[in-house]
């Protein structure tokens, strides 16, 4: 059974920083890209970002390109998604995914979701 546990979500003001992390079990994560999505309330699903299985190819969405940033640590079978410059319009829950590879289809949508962490952001 696959699951996704997210944690780092949090109350932060505008400027500030926050670290989500997602840790895997059930699958094989070596073989697997990680992703975060967010969604806001009364907004569609957006990808934030992909990371790839060797963590060397790295997607973002252009609304938080520069100020996110996606690492794994695959003995840990953890992926993180560092914000810094946190703006109201991130406030969202964040979901981590996982899918098979990042692509240029990797917002579309992923195979496995965590339960969600939310970030809500503060003017």
């Amino acid at each position: 059974q696959v699951q996704l546990v997210e944690s780092g979500g949090g109350l932060v003001q505008a400027g500030g920083s926050l670290r989500l992390s997602c840790t895997a079990s059930g699958l094989d994560f070596v073989r697997t890209a990680m992703a975060w999505f967010r969604q806001a309330p009364g907004k569609e699903r957006e990808g934030v970002s992909c990371i790839s299985r060797s963590g060397v190819d790295r997607y973002f969405a252009g609304s938080v390109k520069g100020r996110f940033s996606i690492s794994r640590d695959n003995a840990k079978t953890t992926v993180y998604l560092n914000m810094n410059d946190l703006k109201p319009e991130d406030t969202a829950m964040y979901y981590c995914a996982a899918r098979s590879i990042c692509g240029d289809s990797w917002s579309n949508g992923a195979d496995y979701w965590g339960q969600g962490t939310q970030v809500t952001v503060s003017s």
